[in-house]
């Protein structure tokens, strides 16, 4: 795709980088939060994970390469920024990952980003249940919509693997919901 290309040489051309930086903002900025908060679930630490992302994003863009695409590059550093995000704030509340993850589904209703009922909180109780990776194809399959073969790139696992794990987070689910 030389449309992304030229954009790239554009997002690291001093003459056009601001202009380009701000089309980039602005072409992103929705799904990544929406990406974000699938995983951190907090409105306010979804917006400190999404200016993180964008600060690695320009920090870090000399060094892309090409191999992926430039959505799926800014997703898994998105990705790695919420998990990083949530194992610091556990560690720092001295919890685990999913303890912390607990409290905020618990927290939720207070949320005023937050509209869902008390159907969406059950869900999100068992998508916490599942191991992390299964949590992340889950949300992004099932919340983001996206493809397999895109959610392969972000994060550089194989389609089948990302079936299987689906197909896991799935039944899993459905097995916490109905005994729940």
């Amino acid at each position: 795709m030389t449309d992304e290309k030229e954009f790239i040489l554009q997002l690291l051309n001093p003459k056009t980088q601001d202009l380009a930086f701000q089309k980039l903002l602005s072409d992103y900025q929705k799904p990544l939060y929406s990406h974000i908060r699938n995983i951190v679930l907090n409105h306010d630490d979804a917006d400190d994970v999404l200016q993180n992302t964008f600060v690695k994003v320009f920090q870090y863009l000399k060094n892309f390469k090409g191999e992926s695409k430039l959505f799926s590059w800014m997703y898994r550093i998105a990705t790695n920024e919420a998990l990083t995000f949530l194992n610091q704030k556990a560690k720092l509340s001295g919890i685990t990952s999913q303890d912390l993850q607990n409290k905020t589904i618990d927290n939720l209703k207070a949320d005023a980003y937050f509209d869902g009922n008390e159907i969406q909180i059950k869900l999100q109780k068992a998508i916490v249940s599942l191991p992390e990776k299964q949590q992340l194809v889950f949300k992004m399959k099932y919340f983001e919509e996206l493809k397999y073969e895109e959610i392969s790139e972000i994060l550089g696992t194989s389609v089948g693997a990302l079936k299987a794990s689906y197909h896991h987070a799935v039944k899993k689910i459905e097995i916490y919901i109905t005994t729940n």
